[in-house]
């Protein structure tokens, strides 16, 4: 799963809603379910979400979203396996590599045809 988020400090809900093509409320609700998720909220009560929480995001994301997880078994699942984020972080790689690899093709099918 390729975030297009720039690197900055913090990111508005907005634009991690965006980043993760879900509804701002899902983002609020998995602040509630996760411990892990623990945004900076100014005094307006506006949620900034660090890098950090970005990465937690990911992860739960990927174990709902991707595997079909429950919400206690991802819970259950983040606490005990601590090789959750190694098999994200894996993925983004490889997701990365095919993306790379489909442009090249593309590129020697756009010159084969000239």
């Amino acid at each position: 799963m390729k975030l297009n988020l720039p690197d900055k400090l913090y990111y508005s809900i907005g634009e991690v809603a965006k980043a993760f093509d879900v509804n701002a409320s899902l983002i609020r609700y998995w602040e509630q379910e996760f411990p892990i998720i623990k945004p900076k909220k100014n005094k307006k009560g506006n949620r900034y979400f660090t890098p950090e929480d970005i990465k937690n995001l990911k992860m739960i994301y990927h174990l709902v979203k991707e595997k079909g997880y429950t919400l206690d078994g991802a819970r259950i699942a983040l606490t005990t396996n601590k090789k959750i984020n190694e098999a994200v972080e894996m993925i983004d790689r490889l997701e990365y590599v095919k993306s790379e690899l489909i442009k090249l093709k593309n590129s020697l099918v756009d010159k084969d045809e000239a």
